[in-house]
């Protein structure tokens, strides 16, 4: 059975819409349709316009990866708790490479890394509706059985790389659409300081002192992390004990090439 035909039977089971294509410029872009609902999710093989963070371009090899789309429907979450959504779901790809056999760290915002090593990129795009979320794309790409990489790109790894061999592609979606649910569910339950906290607990760098960029100034900085705010600001302790929170694209890690 392939992967196409393995995730309409997973998907029929579990109740969710499931679109495979061969290609297309992005699954987000895709998601965008009205057509899909909540829950339902778009894979594609190749995408030739990925996205990242940043505006960055997601370089993925056809057929040995995971890219797709999600859509989630958090009605009953405000706008200005828009970050717990992305905790959720970061958790839930930290839940699925460790259920693979991969410890996982969450570099904050959301990429997830095994080691100093990013295994995972995702893109969550929201439409808001009187102030509150009405629907999300949350873009995922999961490095799976690529062994391979672009020497441009800053220390990527897969999940093949980390345990030494190839994985089932349909069982890795399978065990991360598991635990999305789980972890989602939490977010409607309103568990959201058990959330906070397993986010914390798996944040990468967390207590290290570490370099970073300022990302207004351009300028190098030794700092350690302290915590994570529930809007999303990034607490640093600079090496001159002032304490500093940064708002996503203020602040960079600087990760050395491996």
């Amino acid at each position: 059975m392939d992967l196409k035909q393995r995730l309409e039977h997973f998907a029929a089971a579990a109740g969710f819409g499931f679109y495979y294509f061969e290609e297309l410029t992005s699954t987000n872009d895709e998601a965008q349709n009205p057509q899909y609902d909540a829950g339902d999710v778009i894979l594609a093989e190749r995408q030739s316009q990925g996205r990242g963070q940043k505006g960055n371009r997601w370089s993925s090899e056809t057929g040995a990866n995971l890219t797709f789309s999600v859509i989630l429907c958090p009605g009953f979450l405000p706008a200005e708790r828009q970050f717990r959504l992305l905790q959720s779901v970061a958790l839930a790809v930290a839940d699925t490479l460790e259920a693979c056999g991969v410890p996982a760290r969450i570099k904050w915002p959301n990429d997830i890394y095994a080691g100093d090593r990013k295994a995972v990129g995702m893109l969550i795009e929201n439409d808001l509706s009187n102030g509150y979320i009405a629907r999300s794309i949350v873009g995922i790409g999961i490095n799976v059985n690529q062994t391979e990489f672009d020497p441009s790109l800053p220390n990527p790894t897969s999940l093949a790389l980390e345990r030494g061999g190839s994985l089932d592609r349909g069982a890795v979606f399978e065990t991360f659409y598991r635990k999305l649910s789980y972890r989602y569910a939490m977010l409607e339950r309103g568990e959201e300081s058990s959330l906070a906290h397993d986010y914390m607990e798996r944040l990468y760098g967390l207590g290290k002192r570490r370099t970073y960029l300022d990302g207004r100034s351009g300028e190098r900085f030794e700092g350690v992390i302290r915590r994570v705010w529930p809007s999303g600001e990034l607490e640093v302790e600079h090496s001159d004990g002032s304490v500093r929170r940064y708002l996503f694209k203020e602040i960079e890690y600087v990760i050395e090439r491996l």
